[in-house]
């Protein structure tokens, strides 16, 4: 117990000193600003192609005050607040249907940001970047996640980003929207369970993550999930991406990053399919096997009616003689003795947020079925597309009542 709770520690304070920031560059001047990233630079341009960007947040009360505060506690209970504000406000917006979009969220968070870092202030630069940290934990839903209401059961779920924005400024992730459409929303299955008529209802709670190598570096998976895995305090946790043409339920996460593509602040790994690589974790290399196995009720989920096919994705990309290898397993003990180039959700950050989250289960010996599902992919912002997708989600969720 007393090694969990080191765990637990080490892992709380990286997040509130590190984790949403790590990626920012600190090559700044002797001023108590803060130079934006690669990730923040891009608002403009978003804000000229996505003019409903501008209008989406009112924020202008913080603007005419930020340049007077002068405590830190007060300058946390703004950033908290302030956060939280846009993380409730875009869900409402969305779950209204007055704006069912996941791209205000993101660009909003990222203009905040970039005023306070650009702002002359009264805080040092580590004060800043942690009280930054405040801002984008609220944000993100993660000051969001208290559980409520009387159900059976408990799910949690996250999704991304939007991601490679440089090819597309105005890309969407439907991962995203269903994060915020399903936050806080109860969903019910009635079926026959053996060979019992049940009503199981659940509440739904979500989180969004950032696209940046660095965060998950620090430890920004592991934080996020470990308090929930420690005590077993939810039936089901499912993280969320935009992957391939169907929806895909990845089996077999492979442990190394071999994605050649960039992060949203534009970080290359170095990692390729002939030379794939083990990421880190607080400082040191991640440590598990090669490939681990899911555990949500795929077979359950797989039921779920909608638009697209659902596969149950067995294939990953191993390396064998120097060179990578596509196979399809049918156990974790034909990988046992492989090294992994690619888990069934990829070489990117999809497959490694499925990956932490399950050898964090299996370290803290936890019960929760966990695992990942790939939506369909979209270019830019489909409502259509993203409206079919969110519905099956809601589906397979639906569907895994049945089974948890």
């Amino acid at each position: 117990m007393r090694l969990l709770t080191v765990f637990l520690f080490s892992l709380s304070t990286a997040s509130l000193s590190a984790v949403a920031l790590a990626s920012v560059d600190d090559h700044s001047d002797s001023s108590n600003k803060i130079a934006l990233t690669i990730e923040e630079q891009r608002v403009e341009q978003a804000q000229q192609a996505m003019p409903m960007l501008k209008g989406f947040f009112d924020w202008t009360d913080f603007k005419g005050n930020w340049s007077q505060v002068t405590l830190f506690t007060v300058g946390q209970r703004l950033m908290n607040q302030l956060g939280d504000e846009l993380w409730q406000y875009s869900k409402v917006q969305a779950q209204r249907g007055k704006l069912v979009d996941d791209r205000p969220l993101y660009w909003t968070r990222l203009s905040i940001i970039s005023f306070i870092k650009s702002t002359e202030n009264n805080f040092t630069q580590a004060e800043l970047k942690s009280l930054l940290a405040v801002f984008e934990k609220a944000s993100r839903g993660r000051s969001d996640l208290a559980y409520s209401k009387a159900t059976d059961k408990r799910i949690l779920l996250t999704g991304f980003d939007p991601f490679f924005l440089d090819r597309n400024i105005q890309q969407s992730n439907p991962s995203g929207l269903a994060a915020l459409l399903l936050d806080g929303t109860v969903i019910e299955y009635q079926g026959i369970i053996a060979g019992v008529k049940q009503t199981i209802t659940a509440e739904i709670n979500t989180a969004m993550v950032s696209v940046r190598y660095g965060d998950f570096d620090q430890g920004e998976i592991e934080s996020l999930l470990a308090p929930f895995y420690a005590l077993n305090s939810v039936d089901l946790i499912t993280t969320i991406s935009m992957g391939r043409s169907d929806f895909d339920l990845e089996h077999f996460p492979g442990l190394r990053r071999s994605a050649t593509a960039p992060d949203n602040v534009n970080v290359y790994t170095g990692a390729n399919k002939t030379n794939p690589l083990v990421p880190s974790l607080l400082k040191m290399p991640l440590r598990g096997d090669e490939f681990v196995l899911f555990s949500l009720p795929y077979q359950a989920m797989m039921k779920a009616k909608g638009e697209y096919k659902i596969n149950d994705n067995r294939g990953v990309t191993i390396l064998e003689s120097g060179k990578a290898k596509d196979i399809n397993a049918n156990s974790l003990s034909e990988l046992s003795d492989k090294v992994s180039v690619q888990g069934g959700g990829g070489g990117y950050l999809s497959n490694e947020i499925s990956y932490r989250s399950i050898v964090l289960r299996n370290k803290l010996d936890s019960t929760i079925p966990t695992g990942h599902i790939h939506t369909p992919r979209i270019s830019d912002f489909d409502g259509k597309t993203n409206q079919a997708i969110i519905e099956q989600i809601n589906a397979m969720l639906v569907q895994a009542l049945s089974e948890i």
